[in-house]
């Protein structure tokens, strides 16, 4: 979905009429009080919450019982589905005259009118810097970030800013064994070369998109990185790997990173 920020296509009047409520001064937020106290030392302010979804249809991809393959139209699906909820929380954003979002989470969830359909929700809180300090990302979209308030809070103070979330993604069949082969293997301790070089290559292109898209914002880095591994009710020989994480980058090139300090956890 292409990034539009003036759009409001698809957008329920009552998110409308919800969004008008936080323009008008009433913010809402997901942080929890030590995550806003932060975000509000470091010189933002919360203006709302933004929520992007989308259901999706996943199509169908035929396989081969005993071959290692990329499922790509599954792959391109899941992250089609992604992208869009994404923009739309982004364009919700705009609406408030966010700088950016912070503490998003990327959810999928499954429901029983649809075993082929799934829905996507991205939510997080818009925020906007207080002295009007630009820190929307080069190509002019809200930064995006899942950092929590407080590790928000701790970048900032090092001298660096987020620029926005990157994901990158992989479906991936991985062929069955023959029976020969299972048999043989049956009673003795053995590396299973074509489940290891499956799982490696299916992580090595989610892990890879999701650099690629750093490279596009101009980052330094990437922090935060989750790699997480689910089938989604595809079956145990079909699995997709979802890379994302926080690219960031200097606020300047002179900065200083406090020395860290020791604190006793008195929780105990």
């Amino acid at each position: 979905m292409e990034y539009d920020p003036k759009s409001t296509e698809g957008l329920p009047q009552d998110a409308k009429g919800r969004l008008a409520q936080n323009k008008g001064g009433l913010f809402t937020s997901d942080l929890s009080v030590n995550e806003f106290l932060l975000v509000k030392q470091a010189g933002f302010d919360p203006l709302g919450m933004v929520v992007g979804s989308s259901i999706y249809h996943i199509g169908y991809q035929a396989m081969r019982w005993k071959q290692s393959q990329e499922m790509e139209v599954l792959t391109q699906a899941m992250y089609s589905a992604r992208d869009l909820a994404m923009t739309r929380m982004e364009e919700e954003a705009d609406v408030l005259g966010a700088d950016g979002i912070v503490g998003v989470r990327l959810q999928v969830g499954r429901y029983d009118w649809g075993a082929d359909l799934a829905e996507f929700i991205a939510i997080g809180t818009a925020v906007r810097h207080r002295e009007g300090v630009l820190h929307r990302a080069p190509n002019g979209r809200p930064f995006t970030s899942d950092l929590s308030g407080q590790d928000f809070w701790t970048i900032l103070r090092a001298g660096y800013r987020p620029l926005g979330l990157v994901m990158g993604n992989c479906v991936y069949h991985v062929a069955h064994q023959g029976m020969r082969q299972s048999f043989g293997n049956a009673f003795q301790n053995v590396e299973m070369v074509n489940f290891t070089q499956a799982l490696y290559e299916a992580r090595e292109l989610a892990m890879a998109r999701m650099q690629h898209e750093a490279e596009l914002l101009k980052s330094e880095g990437i922090v935060g990185v989750q790699l997480n591994e689910k089938s989604h009710g595809w079956g145990s020989h079909v699995i997709e790997f979802f890379a994302i994480g926080t690219a960031v980058t200097p606020i300047s090139e002179n900065h200083t990173i406090d020395t860290p300090s020791l604190i006793m956890n008195m929780n105990v």
